[in-house]
């Protein structure tokens, strides 16, 4: 064993979540099993390890993804350390009631298969405190709908890369449209062909370039929600 290896267990809490920080960023899935299970034993709360240990240091990985510093296999690599630490704590936070940042329903449409972006913005939510639903690729319109109504979700996201299937997003939201239920949730879309112009054209609520600028629209539209919703109560 080298001499300057980190012994986990031997760290104080400031400095164990520090450590944990820099394994997420780094990918290494067992340390940060094994982070998780050390600040359980100390008696934190599931949903302190997720916001101070994990969220916060996938909030890093967020930013330097985002400013070019970190690659798609860096940070899939980061998001799986993080899903290492989520199977531990999710059913812990389901026990205590832990409050969630929101809830996402999200899929690639009808037509396309592909998923690595997606993939991606799941693990990335997922590493923010959303709880999210994955309905995988080639989704038709009643895919979304069933979802949409078993979950009940806040956010709706759909996938696309080529330019053939993008227009399949217009389809699923005038459907929502025709139903009544398009203002019931908020529509995010995202791609490697799309652009803010034909988010607007198809009525989405957002466009989303990558995985790091999904998790900041998720929750700032969470938060205008939020504020919408005390309006209307204020104003009952």
């Amino acid at each position: 064993m080298p001499d300057d290896e980190i012994i986990l267990s031997e760290l104080n809490d400031g400095d164990l979540v520090e450590q944990m920080h820099d394994d997420l960023y780094d990918g290494l899935k067992e340390e940060i099993e094994e982070g998780v299970r050390i600040l359980l034993e100390r008696g934190w709360e599931p949903y302190r390890i997720l916001t101070e240990a994990l969220v916060e240091g996938m909030r890093i990985v967020g930013i330097d993804f985002r400013d070019g510093i970190l690659f798609v296999p860096e940070v899939l690599k980061s998001a799986n350390a993080m899903k290492g630490g989520m199977f531990i704590l999710r059913p812990l936070l389901a026990e205590t009631g832990a409050p969630r940042a929101g809830k996402m329903v999200i899929g690639t449409v009808k037509g396309d298969i592909h998923d690595i972006g997606k993939n991606l913005v799941t693990m990335m939510m997922e590493g923010a405190g959303f709880e999210v639903i994955d309905l995988g690729i080639n989704n038709p319109v009643e895919n979304y709908l069933a979802a949409l109504e078993e979950h009940e979700p806040d956010i709706l996201g759909m996938s696309a890369l080529l330019t053939t299937t993008m227009p399949y997003m217009k389809v699923v939201i005038d459907t929502m449209k025709e139903k009544g239920i398009r203002d019931d949730y908020m529509v995010m879309v995202g791609g490697a062909p799309l652009n803010e112009e034909f988010a607007k054209a198809v009525g989405a609520d957002a466009y989303c370039s990558d995985a790091a600028i999904t998790v900041e629209t998720a929750k700032e539209l969470m938060k205008r929600r939020h504020n919408l919703r005390a309006d209307e109560a204020g104003a009952a």
